[in-house]
């Protein structure tokens, strides 16, 4: 999918969710006197793929709306904005934010799934990011025993599985490493961290670009 077709849908989303605050027109507001005009004057720069100037315009609206109900719509929709970008840290702002101020309800489901999504997808190589994989897999974890009966709950449940894989496989060479090194106290740690994992060496895929390969959104 393009990318300004993905910022396109991302904006679209929000609209259904939030509904449209302005008047609609394509003409600029560079001073909106309004929280509906800043909504719109960000949504127009999303729709325009200029994420810079929308992150500076909702800086703007934030400062001067900060009660506004507008501005959880908009967090949301700068969130799905940056995720199309593959901007997840951004994203994560966002939804961090969000939950802020609406993280109950279904709204509230819905962000704290998008940042899931947006950590898991932010898993470049799981031989450097060991540590965000582990606060990952902890995260995915917690938002499964809280929302088992989710819409979203086989998707976090397929996350689960393969970060699992994936700690196990990088547990299981470490302590490779270690015994072909003669550390057996060493290999005996990691062999411990696999000891409950349901899983065995030979029935997993190489790790070789592993989250992108075993991606469940893809």
């Amino acid at each position: 999918m393009g990318r300004w077709k993905r910022y396109a849908l991302a904006a679209a989303a929000v609209m259904v969710l939030g509904g449209c605050a302005g008047d609609g027109g394509d003409k600029a507001l560079p001073a909106p006197k309004s929280a509906g005009g800043w909504y719109d004057t960000i949504l127009r720069s999303v729709a325009s793929g200029d994420l810079e100037r929308a992150d500076k315009e909702y800086l703007s609206m934030r400062e001067a709306y900060e009660g506004s109900s507008l501005l959880p719509m908009t967090m949301l929709m700068l969130a799905q904005a940056h995720m199309a970008e593959e901007e997840y840290l951004l994203a994560d702002y966002y939804l961090e934010e969000f939950l802020k101020i609406r993280g109950g309800g279904p709204y509230g489901e819905y962000a704290r799934f998008l940042r899931l999504k947006a950590r898991y997808l932010g898993i470049r190589d799981i031989d450097r990011d060991q540590k965000l994989v582990e606060d990952t897999l902890a995260l995915v974890r917690s938002f499964y025993r809280a929302y088992g009966s989710s819409r979203y709950a086989p998707i976090v449940r397929d996350m689960i599985v393969r970060l699992e894989m994936g700690n196990y496989l990088l547990n299981d060479r470490i302590a490779r490493l270690y015994e072909k090194e003669g550390k057996s106290k060493g290999a005996e740690i990691y062999r411990k961290k696999n000891a409950d994992i349901p899983y065995k060496t030979q029935a997993i895929e190489s790790p070789s670009g592993f989250l992108s390969t075993l991606n469940p959104f893809h």
